[in-house]
């Protein structure tokens, strides 16, 4: 029975399944943590998923970059823990619960019940939990799926609620009332980091107007009225029509310059005057049309006339009056309806007015609130309008908000509303406009801007700390901590905390009606206490956390109360001063749920203090580019504004997964790509690498099976091909692996450079790793694979292994092959686990998992970097000598007598000779000679530039010309050294003026490049063509001995019909025929049957031929 396992074939998917099936069958992962136990602790946070949708294929690289780092610090020593998390709350649960039952966010509590609604949120989130369990198992992701955490988990909860609580203490946590990015289709406001995600601001198209509102004369206007007898209006330009019925005051700039111009209104033909800013006349007007007679102007041209009547500053229509554009309903809380003076008023585009609505802008509001201007809401939260505005009533807002069954008009509203402004004559201009605008990470349908009561985090407060501490953390890549992190730091506005919706973590503050007293509970045991206190004032008649028992932390003592609504609103609680507090009934974003989850999962303070305390911060943590202002956000501001510190040391963003063309995946587009098939159909090993050596994680992935197929062949292939090119002979000579059996010493010139290279592999994978570059450390082990194992050290070292007695020397070809495999498969494990686990215990004949083994480490006595120089410059010779074979189309096995190489670099030269038989045996030489310089090689010869001598020298150019036609080889590398040569005749012409050409010598190939040049001998004499003739033939034999699935060890016999050129050949190189193919006899027949071969040798020459494996003793006859 053979030591090494041997194959017919490489079937990656088949290896996956059999090492899946053994890791379970050995409870490898456990063994692994286990075997760690005492080491020191690398601390990875796995960010949680939500199990409510099904896993894409850019979970896959995702979690790929996660599981490479955590087995490589295994290997090295480290304990890793890793425990599996579940986002359970927020926006997805619920729209697929409302999809689900057909619901809406107003039927919840009406046509169903808040409990019932919680109940069917808690079974949706956990809908796909199998498909998730299923794909980190099958992709070799690993991490403990038995103990995750669960945000909906009350031990986590009341976690999230000290942290809460902290912030509350710190007083960082306060109520506003503010302008906020809503989803009217989530029901819910919205934070600027989920405003912020990728993908949130899309390109729309939306129909803008240019209104026109009248200006009132008063004394502060009549400045305006004692240039004109025309009515005056301001023009302000919107791309939100449906906000003006909402307008209570325009803003110009103080210091911008406007103009009072008398033009005609293009849809009536009146002749009116307007408002606008100077440097925008140029946006509405042509120059041409100025002072041009406004009665002959025709209703519907495109031009219009206009004259400029007079020019002032802002600052003087600050606080005219105007006439309310859409007279729906009047402010109650303040004045309106005039001009206010506004820093963020620009002439970039528009009018140099701007329409302000209050409730539907935070600059509306601010500079409104400041000037005591009032406001209008008439959208109400569904994003329809209010009945005041009787004509549009009920209609949205944003038609994106119908659904395919709702009574939708023919035109959006805000095409209504231009045209009820162009029929009462209040329209100045309307077109199409496109300009991108924030749609929810959610829904996928826009949002508005609107008045909230809301949570806040006070994130400002800190915003320098976070800024320092951000400087000491990792960013890979570094541009996404510096810029797009970096710049949202920068950039902080305070954390919009609460959300108004069902499923979720409750925020834990109960305040009196009046709002002056508040409380936030920041544990169970403190909740159970003050309930008590309710009780006692009479507000509660029984606690409902009566049987909960603080310090008993067991899973039975926490399931006795579900925290979540409706059950933690029913409780009451009562102020210091004897007053009855409610719950403020907003739930917490669900964003710091997952932020919460270093100390939640452990549930700290309140256990496991000793383990928080040993893990925190991580080391590592890696999500998709899009948590960037997600969750690495809120895990750093949860840290900074509580403990001082970053939570995370080392952080990998990882880029989008795109389709191969580069276009985004999605069903709709059917472009999407099914990890679960992709993953059965090519393996876990080949998917993974393709991922990780394809592009840098944090680049954006063009995703192509193609690739995978690439990975497949040209790397797991090459590495296949070389673990069976050594068991195969192994196994022929009973070989068994001993460590350190053999001296690097005693070795073989090629052992001890690939031992070098091995060793140099070693330490750059290591530091690769260590800087979390897993593309750079799978492309250095992608390299040494083909190129130096597979393609240099196997293919030099061939007859070595099948050829003479098993001696020291195969010995140590073996041991030396042995280790490479060995030391391939442990570096290559983190990205590529299943194959390498399978290389490494076929080596070993054991079923002990590579997981289980230790990260090599590299011996600096053994790596030679004059061996590597002079085996890089072997390499390099070979391939041009090999270039020049293939330009001349002559067969590497055609054999050829000479190459001479010419350098002027001493060391190359020096490489070159010592490589000089490695060389030779790798292009099929038989000589190779040095030279001094390449002039033997390669003659130049200087030619006159007419067209640049000419007009330089005139009559003086035949004599130039013929001094640049002498010019020997010196002087024309003077020429090409100093770029200039002075003549004979005293002239200096510089190179520009000489065409320099380089002719080959005769009989010779020639190649150079900076380092050297090769001339090679091409001629091929009669010797020679038969030498390559006769590998020919040996190529053929062994090709029929493969396909006739002979064993190498298989001695055979041979019969050739006679050909006369053939049999000179064979003659002269019989015993080279015969030793290469384990030929006892070759015989040459008159005649053939259909059992002989026909085979081409070169050219035109064929043979037929017969080969059968030997029989008895015989000799070699001809």
């Amino acid at each position: 029975m053979s030591k090494f396992k041997e194959y017919k074939e490489l079937n990656l998917p088949s290896i996956h399944r059999d090492i899946l099936s053994l890791w379970k069958k050995n409870d490898v992962f456990k063994k692994s943590i286990k075997n760690r136990q005492n080491g020191k602790s690398f601390t990875f946070y796995e960010g949680p998923p939500s199990a409510n949708g099904m896993p894409g294929i850019h979970h896959v690289i995702a979690r790929t970059i996660k599981d490479l780092f955590c087995r490589y610090k295994t290997l090295q020593g480290f304990r890793v823990d890793r425990k599996a998390g579940w986002d359970t709350h927020g926006l997805p649960v619920e729209l697929g619960v409302e999809k689900e039952l057909n619901i809406t966010k107003e039927d919840i509590g009406t046509k169903i019940s808040i409990e019932d609604y919680n109940r069917a949120c808690r079974v949706n989130v956990m809908k796909y939990k199998q498909s998730w369990e299923s794909i980190t198992d099958e992709m070799g992701y690993w991490v403990d799926m038995d103990n995750p955490y669960e945000t909906y988990n009350n031990k986590y909860i009341e976690s999230v609620w000290w942290l809460l609580k902290k912030l509350h203490e710190k007083k960082l946590l306060y109520k506003g009332h503010t302008i906020q990015p809503f989803s009217p289709k989530a029901g819910t406001g919205l934070s600027t980091h989920e405003l912020n995600q990728p993908g949130c601001y899309k390109n729309v198209k939306d129909t803008s107007a240019v209104a026109k509102f009248k200006i009132i004369n008063t004394d502060l206007s009549r400045f305006l009225f004692s240039k004109t007898t025309k009515d005056i209006y301001f023009i302000a330009w919107t791309t939100t029509p449906w906000t003006l019925p909402s307008n209570t005051a325009l803003a110009v700039g103080k210091k911008i310059s406007y103009t009072l111009i008398e033009t005609v209104n293009q849809y009536t033909g009146d002749i009116i005057a307007i408002i606008l800013a100077k440097e925008l006349i140029g946006s509405f007007f042509k120059k041409e049309d100025e002072n041009r007679d406004l009665n002959n102007y025709n209703v519907g041209e495109k031009n219009l006339p206009y004259f400029i009547i007079d020019e002032f500053k802002g600052k003087q229509l600050n606080n005219i009056k105007y006439v309310q554009l859409l007279k729906y309903a009047l402010p109650e809380n303040g004045d309106s309806f005039k001009v206010l003076i506004a820093d963020f008023v620009t002439t970039e585009d528009g009018t140099g007015i701007v329409h302000l609505a209050p409730s539907f802008g935070a600059d509306d509001n601010r500079v409104a609130k400041k000037n005591g201007i009032g406001s209008l809401t008439l959208v109400d939260e569904q994003g329809r309008f209010t009945k005041e505005v009787h004509d549009f009533y009920g209609q949205y807002v944003k038609d994106d908000y119908y659904m395919p069954n709702d009574n939708k008009p023919k035109l959006p509203v805000d095409v209504q509303i231009i045209i009820k402004l162009k029929e009462e004559g209040k329209l100045f201009k309307s077109e199409k406009y496109e300009h991108s605008y924030p749609h929810c990470w959610r829904t996928d349908k826009p949002i508005l801007y609107y008045p909230l009561d809301s949570w806040f985090v006070k994130t400002t407060s800190h915003k320098e700390r976070m800024l320092e501490l951000n400087n000491t953390i990792n960013w890979k890549p570094a541009s996404t901590g510096d810029g797009r992190f970096g710049n949202w730091l920068e950039n902080l506005v305070d954390w919009n905390l609460s959300r108004s919706r069902f499923w979720g973590l409750p925020l834990p503050i109960w305040r009196t009606e009046d709002g002056e007293e508040e409380i936030c509970i920041g544990s169970i045991k403190e909740l159970k206490n003050e309930i008590d206190k309710s009780i006692a004032a009479g507000y509660m008649k029984k606690n409902p956390l009566n049987s909960f028992i603080a310090g008993d932390f067991s899973e039975k003592n926490y399931a006795v109360f579900d925290l979540h609504r409706p059950y933690v609103d029913e409780i009451k609680l009562v102020s210091s001063s004897g007053l009855i507090m409610t719950r403020e009934l907003d739930l917490i974003d669900v964003w710091f749920d997952s932020g919460s989850m270093p100390y939640a999962q452990l549930h700290y303070p309140f256990e496991n203090k000793d383990l928080f305390r040993e893990n925190f911060p991580a080391d590592f943590i890696a999500e998709g580019v899009d948590q960037t202002r997600g969750w690495f956000f809120t895990l750093h501001a949860i840290s900074t504004l509580i403990f001082d510190s970053v939570a995370y040391k080392n952080v990998v963003s990882n880029g989008l997964v795109l389709d191969k063309s580069g276009n985004k995946m999605s069903k709709r587009l059917g472009n999407a790509i099914d990890p679960f098939s992709t993953l059965n159909k090519y393996g876990g090993d080949a998917t993974r690498w393709y991922m990780i050596s394809n592009a840098q994680p944090w680049d954006n992935l063009k995703f192509d099976e193609g690739g995978i197929l690439e990975v497949q062949r040209k790397f797991f292939g090459t590495l296949y091909n070389a673990y069976s090119f050594f068991a195969l002979y192994a196994n022929i000579d009973n070989y068994i692996y001993t460590p350190n059996s053999c001296s690097l010493e005693k070795r073989d010139k090629t052992d001890k450079w690939i031992i070098s290279e091995l060793n140099s592999l070693i330490k750059e994978v290591s530091e690769q790793y260590e800087q979390y570059e897993p593309t750079k450390a799978s492309r250095l082990i992608q390299d040494f694979v083909i190129n130096k194992l597979s393609n240099w050290y196997i293919r030099l070292n061939r007859r070595r292994f099948w050829k003479g007695e098993f001696n020291d020397d195969k010995k140590n070809a073996y041991s030396t092959l042995f280790e490479c495999l060995e030391v391939i498969a442990l570096i290559s494990c983190p990205i590529a686990p299943f194959f390498m686990d399978r290389v490494y215990q076929d080596l070993y004949s054991e079923k002990k998992s590579i997981h289980l083994s230790d990260f090599p480490k590299h011996n600096a006595k053994n790596i030679d970097k004059n061996l590597e120089n002079q085996m890089q410059i072997a390499q390099r010779i070979s391939s041009s000598i090999l270039s020049l074979r293939k330009k001349e189309k002559i067969r590497v096995r055609q054999p050829l007598n000479t190459a001479l190489i010419s350098s002027s670099n001493v060391k190359i030269k020096e490489n070159i000779i010592a490589a000089t038989e490695i060389i030779l045996n790798e292009t099929n030489l038989k000589n190779l000679e040095i030279i001094n310089n390449n002039s033997s090689i390669v003659s130049k010869k200087a030619k006159p530039n007419y067209k640049k001598l000419g007009p330089k020298y005139g009559k003086q150019i035949k004599t130039i010309c013929s001094e640049i036609n002498n010019l020997n080889s010196a002087q024309i590398k003077t020429l090409e050294e100093k770029n200039e040569i002075e003549l004979g005749s005293g002239l200096i012409v510089s190179i520009e003026d000489v065409d320099i050409i380089s002719e080959d010598i005769a009989g010779y190939s020639v190649a150079s490049n900076d380092l050297y040049s090769v001339a090679l001998d091409i001629h091929i004499s009669k010797q020679l063509k038969d030498e390559g003739m006769s590998r020919e033939l040996v190529n053929r034999i062994q090709k029929i001995r493969k396909d006739h699935d002979f064993l190498v060890t298989d001695r055979i016999c041979i019969n050739i019909v006679k050909n006369e050129e053939l049999e000179s050949v064979i003659k002269n190189n019989l015993t080279y025929i015969c030793n290469e193919t384990l030929t006892d006899e070759l015989n040459f027949t008159k005649a053939s049957d259909s059992s002989y071969e026909k085979i081409k040798l070169i050219d035109n020459v064929f043979c037929k031929i017969l080969i059968f494996k030997k029989s008895h003793e015989s000799k070699n006859n001809i």
